[in-house]
């Protein structure tokens, strides 16, 4: 059967940092716009700061449906489920705040998160959400399948050194105008500025 905690205690907390990824869920204010479900990972780039904080690494990529919803209205929800061991699935409902890259908070915050880098290329870091979790949950997970952990994909850093090789830092910038700066549904996500850390 689920339950509900009053935070995230030092078990939940042990158990999240064994997950191999999370998952991101949002959405926007009109019944008409698109819910959004987003995969995150590694799972380093997931931090516990204390039993009612989380915060997340946000790299960039091909969207930017999660910022557009927390820009708008805040909400959230971080789910991490087992994929090995006995089955479990948990969810962290929240408030999210942006933490913007170019944000002079940035630094002091990624550095007391301890985030594990996806590469070294840091103008591919977009920001980091700060979530304020206000409801602690887990349920049975018995329909999540067993499978093995394999390893990260390679993906991602080779595009990150791809885009600095072809354009340098201003590249990041470039494609956080073109691809992120506004939802599916047209509202505003990031800017261009959001892509590159400032100094």
């Amino acid at each position: 059967m689920g339950k509900v905690y009053e935070g995230i205690d030092d078990h939940q907390r042990e158990w999240i940092a064994k997950q191999p990824l999370f998952f991101v869920g949002s959405a926007p204010l009109d019944g008409e716009g698109h819910v959004n479900v987003s995969p995150k990972g590694p799972i380093g780039t997931l931090r516990v700061l204390d039993d009612h904080t989380v915060a997340y690494l946000d790299m960039i990529g091909s969207g930017a449906e999660t910022a557009a919803h927390v820009r708008e209205n805040g909400r959230i929800v971080v789910m991490l489920c087992a994929f090995e061991g006995p089955p479990r699935i948990l969810r962290l409902h929240g408030r999210a705040e942006i933490v913007g890259s170019e944000d002079p908070r940035f630094e002091e915050l990624f550095k007391r998160a301890g985030f594990e880098r996806p590469h070294d290329i840091d103008e591919a870091r977009r920001a980091i959400f700060l979530v304020d979790v206000t409801r602690v949950s887990d349920s049975c997970g018995y329909g999540v399948p067993l499978m093995s952990y394999e390893g990260q994909r390679p993906h991602m850093e080779a595009w990150a050194e791809k885009r600095m090789r072809n354009g340098g830092p201003e590249e990041f910038e470039r494609y956080v105008e073109q691809k992120n700066s506004v939802s599916i549904d047209g509202l505003p996500a990031f800017e261009a500025g959001d892509a590159s850390r400032p100094g």
